[in-house]
């Protein structure tokens, strides 16, 4: 909300240690599941290979669950094979290229296998008359489906030690076929639109894998006459995959801002990767009951100045987040990172690109006059972890020895939690690299043409 006649000034303020699960992660959340690990639920044994003539280590290894915000259970395969969980760690459905399997050729095979075994095949004898092997179960299956994805996403020499999970993880691994990221459950983009006031704001595309999601208005509606429509200016409700939305904001309406949601219940889609708020070992679906799933959108209006609209995200090609900021005022909008001072002229849209390091949390606002504010937070996990050095261990959870909550990361382990052990499960501890009110950052400014609306 811009004092009007002012040019806005935004600052970058206090990266700090990411420490519980933040309670607002809309302003970076592009929509989607949000659930909380419960732990591993079915599993067997693996052996990973750490090379130079060690003996192999055992580790568990299948299927963990997560609890939906809202409602519904999701079940997962770990695709960030030595990086710690942390029981009750909150997660965030995530697009491919804000994850490790943004930079992986092999992404596409991870999903395939999802999709031609356990849980989507849960006919054991089905599964393995198909796959050659012996009798299977849920914890062989799940051990041989997490070996085969493990082969993938981490390029891990890894064998499952029962012999009829080692036959499905080898058919599995020989059989994958590249297959393309599934949609969104719900989302919208762009996730903030501003304008002036008489106008229709947007458009905000809706991007589904569910048939239809219903459309709830501004909180304050009724009072400020803000709707939802569509471009003729009717008012909407409901809307589908591709469906373009606007807020239609009166012409005696005083500077301000507001936010709709757009909800559905569906069952989330396979291969959809799910990564933590704090640094948690990152997943990928394999299974969803009927869940609660949602995206929200906002916008900002002015009768003149600088009238910013300010979205982020993950930008693991260049190390970073990106932060975007539009302007469609009349007033260029000025703002300031690290002591140095951008500006966006009315009418164009500008990325900042703030370095973080990878594993790194990251937490900043950017503030302006008039209480307009944006806070992004979270942890870039862009990479897998790669193999341990000979003697570190994996440590585990399961749904049997829940862990826990902590305040704040461990600073013990270093290594995946992937299933059951006699170790109590652990988070390496999170540095803070990314100190912007110091100089110690160097940002990229690049020029961007606004976002388009596809996915």
């Amino acid at each position: 909300m811009l004092a009007t006649g002012l040019v806005a000034a935004g600052t970058i303020v206090g990266a700090t240690a990411a420490s519980a699960a933040p309670t607002d992660e809309t302003g970076q959340h592009q929509g989607g599941a949000v659930a909380v690990l419960d732990g591993l639920k079915t599993y067997g044994t693996a052996q990973l290979d750490t090379g130079k003539g060690n003996e192999p280590q055992e580790l568990p290894a299948g299927l963990f669950e997560m609890k939906v915000d809202g409602g519904g259970t999701i079940q997962t395969y770990c695709i960030d094979f030595h990086t710690p969980t942390k029981d009750g760690a909150k997660y965030l459905e995530t697009p491919w290229g804000q994850s490790s399997l943004g930079a992986n050729d092999d992404a596409g095979k991870v999903r395939w296998i999802l999709q031609h075994s356990y849980p989507q095949v849960d006919d054991f004898a089905a599964l393995a008359k198909t796959a050659g092997t012996g009798q299977l179960d849920a914890k062989t299956a799940a051990a041989g489906t997490q070996v085969a994805i493990w082969r993938f996403s981490d390029k891990a020499d890894v064998t499952a030690k029962d012999e009829n999970a080692e036959k499905l993880a080898d058919w599995l691994e020989a059989n994958a076929q590249n297959v393309a990221e599934p949609k969104a459950s719900v989302g919208l983009s762009p996730a903030a639109v501003s304008g002036k006031a008489g106008e229709k704001l947007g458009p905000i595309t809706v991007h589904t894998d569910a048939g239809q999601v219903s459309v709830a208005p501004p909180a304050d509606a009724a009072a400020s006459g803000v709707q939802v429509t569509d471009k003729t200016g009717k008012p909407v409700t409901e809307a589908a995959d591709g469906t373009d939305l606007y807020f239609s904001v009166p012409d005696d309406a005083t500077d301000g801002s507001a936010s709709f949601s757009v909800q559905a219940s569906t069952s989330v889609p396979v291969g959809r990767v799910f990564a933590g708020l704090i640094k948690s070992q990152t997943m990928i679906l394999a299974g969803s009951s009927e869940s609660t799933v949602s995206a929200t959108a906002s916008a900002t209006w002015a009768e003149k100045g600088a009238v910013p609209a300010v979205t982020a995200q993950k930008n693991c090609a260049k190390g970073g987040v990106d932060i975007t900021a539009s302007n469609t005022g009349d007033e260029a909008f000025t703002f300031e990172l690290a002591g140095t001072e951008h500006t966006i002229p009315a009418g164009e849209t500008r990325t900042v690109t703030v370095p973080v390091g990878e594993d790194e949390a990251y937490d900043f606002t950017i503030t302006g006059p008039g209480g307009f504010s944006k806070n992004f937070k979270g942890v870039l996990d862009c990479e897998t972890a790669g193999t341990p050095a000979p003697g570190d261990d994996v440590t585990t959870q399961t749904g049997t020895e829940p862990t826990p909550a902590q305040s704040a990361p461990s600073t013990e382990g270093d290594l995946a939690a992937t299933g059951g052990s006699s170790a109590t499960p652990v988070i390496a501890g999170v540095a803070i690299a990314l100190v912007v009110l110091g100089g110690g950052a160097v940002f990229m400014l690049r020029r961007k043409k606004p976002q388009g609306s596809g996915e």
